[in-house]
């Protein structure tokens, strides 16, 4: 029973490895990834530094390595930025509030993306005026960068947003936020403050504290 339980555990190990193993020269062979690869696997995103037999190893962009096996990555989705070319386009999106000059709203989000040194300068910035939203005018710009480990998309975005808000303050444009109108019945309200006269006198409260109705004289 020992040996039959021992020999199952080497089987589905020496599987493992065969599998890793096929799939490092499918890799190799294929070459779907390579050296210097900038890839996206789930929450994970970095470098490919080196590819191995059985496994591969990336440099995340916080510098951490990860060993990863060669079958993990032919059997799961994997994002490769690089893969064609080193282009990666990158989306922001504001919302101004309503009676903002469109126009004046498009060229400043345009102007404060340029600025960024990450942003190409081709292909161009583009900034598309999306939607009426509830609270806001939506505006979306389009910018494309050079993906990389040594690219924090989220420092760029950041880097926009500020530029974009400075931008905004110095030319008076509201970056809008959720409100709502309330509109109130005038003529109710005054009849909550000022009740009518006979209101007042349809009934009267006796010594007792006890509510009767008001008689009208005779």
């Amino acid at each position: 029973f020992i040996s039959g339980a021992i020999a199952i555990g080497v089987g589905f190990g020496a599987q493992n490895i065969i599998n890793n193993f096929i799939s490092g020269w499918i890799l190799m062979w294929e070459r779907p990834i390579r050296i210097g690869d900038f890839l996206e696997i789930g929450d994970t995103r970095g470098t490919v530094e080196r590819i191995n037999t059985r496994s591969t190893r990336i440099r995340r962009v916080d510098g951490v390595h990860l060993l990863i096996p060669n079958s993990y990555l032919l059997e799961n989705i994997v994002v490769n930025w690089t893969l064609v070319d080193r282009l990666a386009r990158s989306t922001i999106r504001v919302g101004v509030a309503y009676g903002s000059p469109v126009e004046r709203v498009r060229d400043l989000i345009e102007e404060a993306t340029k600025a960024e040194e990450a942003v190409l300068a081709e292909p161009a910035p583009l900034v598309i005026f999306e939607d009426f939203g509830d609270n806001a005018l939506i505006f979306d710009v389009y910018y494309w960068i050079e993906a990389g480990a040594d690219r924090d998309l989220r420092k760029i975005r950041s880097n926009i947003r500020f530029r974009i808000n400075a931008f905004f303050r110095d030319n008076g444009i509201v970056i809008a936020f959720p409100q709502r109108d309330i509109h109130v019945d005038g003529k109710l309200q005054l009849e909550r403050l000022y009740p009518s006269a006979d209101s007042e006198n349809s009934k009267y409260t006796d010594a007792d504290g006890q509510h009767h109705a008001a008689q009208q004289p005779e």
